[in-house]
C-alpha cells in the first residue's frame, strides 16, 4: 500500500466525519487521571482542588494524524458539592473542535466506606472544517464549496460515580444531545456528533505497604461503531512511582509510567503502539500530563487524596 495514500487517510477521516458518523469524543490511554472528562460525576472527588494539563499526539510521522489538547480545572465546593471545567481542542486533518465544559457534581455517603456522586455536564462545541486547504479532484463539488468556521452547537451530559477508597465503578452519558451541522448550502455536511456511553471500574490491591495494583477497565459504546474496550494494569510503588500497561481491543497497546514529584505535583506519560496494520505507516502515539494538586479542607500532616484513582 503506498505511503501518500496511508497520508491521505487522515485526511479522509476528516471529509468521512463531515459526510458520516466517524465523529468521536477524545481518546485518552490516561483516561484514569483525566475521568471528569468522561464522567462529570467524578468532579472533585479527590476532596482537592486540581490543575490538570495533558497534551495527546496520535500516529507519530502521519500528516495531519489526530491531535488532543486539554485542560481542567476541580474544585470541591465542599464534602458534597464538586465542580469542573474543562477545555478540549481536538485537531485531525482539516478539522478542528474546541469544546468548554463545566460540571457540578453532587455525592451522598451511602455506607463508612462508600459514596455515590449524581453529576451533570454543560458542553459548548465550536467546530471548523477548512475544505480549502483539499487538493480536490472535483473543485466544484457543492459539498466542498465553503469552509465551516467556528461552527456552535451546545450540549448536555449526566454521569453517576461509585467509589471507596480501594474501588470505583461508573456510567456516564457525556454528550447527551446528537448534534448535527449544515453548509451554506443546506447540504447535510459535518458529522454527527453520536452519543457516547461509558462504563467504568477498577479496584486497588494492597499487595504489601508499598506496592498497589490496580486493574481498571473501560468500555465505551456508540451507535454504528464497534464497542471500544480497554483494560489496564497500574502499580503503584512506594506512594511514588507508577508503571503500567494498557490494551484496546483490537487497537493498541500501550506502557505508562508515572512520577509523584512531590505531595502537590505528579506527571505521567504513556506510548501506544498499534496492534493493526497502521503500525507499519506510523511510529505510535505519545501522551504526557501534568497534574496540580492542593488539599483545601484537611490538615496539611495528612496524606493528600493517598487514593490510587
Amino acid at each position: 500500500m503506498p505511503i501518500k495514500f496511508i497520508k491521505h487517510i487522515l485526511w479522509l477521516l476528516a471529509i468521512t466525519q463531515v459526510q458520516l458518523y466517524a465523529q468521536q469524543d477524545s481518546q485518552y490511554t490516561q483516561y484514569m487521571y483525566n475521568t471528569i472528562s468522561i464522567n462529570p460525576g467524578y468532579a472533585a472527588t479527590r476532596d482537592a482542588f486540581g490543575v490538570f494539563g495533558m497534551y495527546r499526539t496520535q500516529w507519530i510521522g502521519l500528516d495531519g494524524a489526530p491531535s488532543t489538547g486539554l485542560f481542567a480545572v476541580e474544585y470541591p465546593a465542599n464534602d458534597r458539592v464538586g465542580l469542573g471545567l474543562t477545555f478540549t481542542s481536538d485537531k485531525i486533518g482539516i478539522s478542528q473542535e474546541s469544546t468548554l465544559s463545566a460540571d457540578f457534581a453532587y455525592t451522598i455517603p451511602v455506607s463508612e466506606d462508600y459514596k455515590l456522586s449524581f453529576g451533570v455536564k454543560g458542553t459548548l462545541h465550536l467546530m471548523s472544517v477548512e475544505y480549502s486547504k483539499l487538493n480536490l479532484s472535483s473543485p466544484t463539488d457543492v459539498v466542498f464549496q465553503d469552509d465551516i468556521l467556528n461552527r456552535f452547537s451546545p450540549n448536555v451530559g449526566t454521569g453517576v460515580y461509585f467509589y471507596s477508597h480501594k474501588f470505583y465503578t461508573g456510567i456516564s452519558i457525556p454528550n447527551i444531545l446528537e448534534t448535527k451541522h449544515y453548509n451554506h448550502n443546506d447540504v447535510e455536511s459535518l458529522a454527527r456528533e453520536k452519543m457516547h456511553g461509558y462504563f467504568i471500574t477498577g479496584y486497588v490491591f494492597d499487595v504489601d505497604a508499598d506496592l498497589l495494583l490496580k486493574p481498571a477497565l473501560l468500555t465505551k459504546a456508540v451507535s454504528g461503531t464497534p464497542l471500544q474496550v480497554d483494560v489496564s494494569m497500574n502499580a503503584l510503588f512506594k506512594e511514588r512511582f507508577t508503571l503500567g500497561v494498557a490494551y484496546r481491543w483490537d487497537a493498541a497497546v500501550s506502557g505508562l509510567a508515572g512520577f509523584q514529584i512531590d505531595k502537590n505535583w505528579f506527571i505521567g506519560y504513556s506510548y501506544d503502539a498499534e496492534t493493526t496494520k497502521m503500525a507499519d505507516y506510523n511510529s505510535g502515539t505519545h501522551e504526557i500530563f501534568l497534574r496540580y494538586e492542593y488539599q483545601l479542607f484537611k490538615k496539611p500532616e495528612k496524606i493528600l487524596s493517598p487514593r490510587f484513582f
